[in-house]
């Protein structure tokens, strides 16, 4: 159990590098019988999260009605057809994803015709009358980025962050200790690992997400980190240069924490932020999880 006196010096450490993300100021306090649309909902966090969306943004209405007034809020990471049925479970109606439900970058239902799976997930959407939101680009420009924030308080690394956006310096662990650390406090089964495996990590980069092989490449030679810590991968680009970087004799190591795990944090995160904002409507947080079955 952590005590009171470190208890509080984490509690200020996180204020002081967080301090943009305050919940809305008390003298816009909204009414706890007040009803909301989705778009209400899209536009208060737009505003709260000072977001202007761009042009090209993906972060739009996937399936549903924004007028619709909403009796719950999902956030997940991907809107899977059981975060579907367990948010119907909660009488949510309204979810916020972070990445595609349609299985492609821009939601295309059409980028396979006549696909019956998009078919089945949206009969399955319009069943229970929810409405789908992806939530993506404003995530990231949000100013601290809330997959940061999240991936920070849940492995406990709050207080190593600095100036630095993607790097922190923590106390030396070997490579078998940090990955456990990340397995527990992540809570993953498994992880894949390239490189020197019995190196001391002190100097870690951070890359939630598929942020792809250049700025993960750039990021692991500028940062000069001991290990790069990544969401996805092309197994022909980064892991290959991990691979060599390591038969050359160099001691970086390659985590790679699976997608979903890497920013999954940051929606869990969302809901905390958002709720006091919205206090008369139930706000909750589904994982997702990561599709693959390891044999």
């Amino acid at each position: 159990m952590i005590n009171r006196r470190k208890f509080i010096a984490q509690t200020t450490t996180l204020a002081a590098t967080m301090t943009a993300f305050k919940a809305m100021p008390g003298s816009a306090a909204v009414p706890y019988n007040q009803s909301y649309t989705v778009q209400q909902v899209i536009d208060l966090i737009r505003k709260e999260g000072k977001i202007t969306p761009a042009a090209d943004t993906v972060d739009t209405i996937k399936a549903g009605d924004p007028n619709q007034t909403i009796t719950g809020i999902v956030t997940t990471m991907f809107a899977t057809v059981d975060v579907i049925k367990q948010a119907a479970k909660l009488n949510a109606n309204f979810i916020i994803a972070h990445e595609p439900t349609f299985y492609n970058h821009a939601d295309d239902k059409e980028l396979v015709p006549d696909n019956p799976i998009v078919k089945e997930k949206l009969d399955l959407l319009n069943q229970h009358k929810i409405t789908v939101w992806r939530f993506h680009d404003g995530l990231h420009a949000m100013s601290p980025d809330p997959v940061g924030v999240g991936f920070l308080q849940r492995t406990g690394w709050t207080k190593y962050y600095g100036k630095e956006r993607y790097t922190i310096n923590i106390p030396p662990l070997n490579v078998p200790q940090l990955v456990a650390h990340l397995k527990k406090s992540l809570g993953i089964a498994h992880l894949r690992v390239v490189g020197d495996l019995t190196q001391s990590c002190k100097r870690i980069t951070v890359l939630p997400g598929a942020s792809g092989a250049k700025k993960q490449m750039t990021n692991a030679i500028k940062d000069n980190a001991d290990v790069l810590i990544v969401g996805e991968i092309a197994e022909w680009e980064t892991a290959e240069f991990f691979h060599d970087n390591y038969l050359l004799g160099h001691k970086k190591t390659l985590i790679i924490l699976g997608h979903a795990f890497s920013e999954e944090p940051g929606m869990e995160y969302l809901t905390t932020w958002l709720q006091p904002k919205l206090p008369g409507i139930k706000i909750t947080h589904i994982a997702s999880g990561e599709p693959f079955t390891w044999m």
